[in-house]
């Protein structure tokens, strides 16, 4: 009797733990479905959110602690939105007051978006620079007064002003598709190659040798206007390319010897010269030795890391010895968006031009080329490079030439041609090479550097 009810018992029991089952699979399928609808509703939200064009004006702060015992600080910031894009400032020298007053405008940009802001001291010759401190707030428009957070165990970091200028993004430039796109100013930073006075033994002025050793980062508006998201790879048929981006550990050395020669060249400090460059006559101003634009051709590659167009003067003594210049500039990246050469040259060429003409009354123009065996880009995107460069560099008429095009290869020999002539530039200074058996060059310094990182690591 007993036996009958348990099983009885048992067979309720499954029927309800069954029931409650379904109605478990039922609730499952139904999150499920409302899991569905709401991810659709959100996307379907998401398509509407309001872009926005920015404009923000980096004021400055007050309070900076000083992190090091001797001296002030020399702050400068990074900024970025929603970590899709960035601002490096200038670095102010000697202060616990900076002011920077910079602008930042940056098109389609989410109107829900997050402006996140490090302050940094930098700290010349040393291996990281001291952290300051902290602090976010969202892109909305006024001005803004954030207090900086510092770090763990450490009083606050002072305070930062800011001001934000918000219009709505227009609609028909598809702001999606071209989110977070950097407007401008045009802004470059002048690094002063670390080598100079060792490579070379030049009688030139202490400004033309700094120009000689120098590398140019120049950030410029609207590449993905012109470029969309085509980018350049590296060229597997090139042997200097191969030797850099195969794997192995061959190529690993030589990779590390490049980057750690990038990290010299392009290191940020309280030596480099920064600008703004608004017309044709600040790029020409960029590109003058001593009191005249200089006749040199450059070699250039602009970055698919972050759209910044990198530069240097192609006869330039630090470049002995590396497998590439361009991937140099590149810092080993894969790709770029486009690389080659350029040089400036007056109407009609430097074979018709004397220096009784001023250069005021020159019109200048900017021949650029597609010269890069490592990341041979395609010749067919040659008109949008010219557009792109003339929409940054209004006033300045640019021509953009198939490295095999016989006229290019004509106006940069008679560049060279003038220099060489006219300017008191040295042949060596045009195709460079080591002076004396001991000198030390950029190549060698860099590899002893990323042997030792090697080392360390490998330890």
């Amino acid at each position: 009797m007993r036996g009958a009810q348990d099983r009885r018992t048992r067979f309720s029991m499954s029927r309800i733990i069954e029931s409650i089952g379904t109605k478990v699979s039922h609730m499952t399928d139904n999150a499920h479905d409302l899991a569905a609808v709401t991810r659709s509703v959100a996307e379907e939200k998401l398509l509407d959110i309001p872009y926005v064009d920015l404009a923000i004006q980096f004021i400055g702060a007050s309070g900076i602690p000083k992190v090091d015992v001797v001296g002030s600080a020399d702050p400068y910031f990074v900024a970025k939105i929603d970590n899709r894009i960035s601002f490096v400032s200038t670095v102010r020298v000697n202060t616990l007051k900076p002011v920077w007053n910079e602008v930042w405008k940056v098109r389609n940009v989410p109107i829900h978006a997050s402006l996140a802001v490090e302050v940094l001291d930098k700290d010349d010759g040393a291996k990281r620079d001291d952290y300051i401190g902290r602090f976010s707030c969202s892109v909305s428009e006024g001005a803004k007064e954030c207090e900086i957070e510092g770090p763990l165990f450490r009083r606050a970091g002072g305070t930062f002003w800011l001001k934000i200028e918000s219009t709505p993004a227009a609609k028909d430039q598809n702001p999606k598709a071209f989110s977070y796109m950097f407007d401008g100013p045009v802004r470059f930073s002048r690094h002063f190659s670390p080598t100079v006075g060792i490579l070379t033994n030049t009688v030139a002025s202490t400004e033309d040798r700094h120009r000689l050793y120098s590398t140019w980062k120049m950030y410029i508006r609207g590449i993905p206007l012109f470029f969309g998201d085509v980018t350049q790879p590296w060229n597997h048929n090139y042997k200097a390319a191969q030797s850099i981006f195969n794997p192995g550990p061959s190529a690993l050395a030589v990779r590390s010897g490049i980057m750690a020669g990038h990290r010299l060249l392009y290191a940020r400090s309280t030596t480099n010269k920064f600008g703004v460059v608004d017309t044709g006559a600040d790029v020409l101003a960029v590109l003058r030795g001593g009191q005249r634009v200089k006749p040199a051709v450059y070699t250039y590659i602009i970055s698919a890391e972050d759209d910044s167009l990198r530069f240097s003067e192609t006869g330039a003594a630090f470049f002995v010895d590396f497998a590439s210049k361009h991937a140099l500039h590149a810092n080993c990246h894969p790709c770029v968006r486009y690389s080659g050469e350029f040089h400036p040259r007056p109407k009609g060429g430097w074979k018709n031009f004397t220096d009784a003409t001023p250069d005021e009354d020159v019109e200048w123009e900017i021949v650029v080329d597609n010269n890069s065996g490592t990341y041979s880009p395609d010749k067919a995107l040659l008109p949008k490079l010219k557009e792109l460069l003339e929409y940054n560099f209004m006033g300045i008429k640019v021509y953009a030439l198939d490295r095999e095009d016989p006229d290019l290869v004509e106006s940069r020999e008679a560049c060279r041609e003038y220099a060489l002539k006219n300017r008191g530039v040295r042949q060596e200074e045009l195709q460079p090479q080591k002076q004396n058996t001991d000198e030390e060059t950029l190549a060698s310094r860099a590899q002893s550097i990323s042997s030792q990182e090697l080392e360390n690591f490998s330890s």
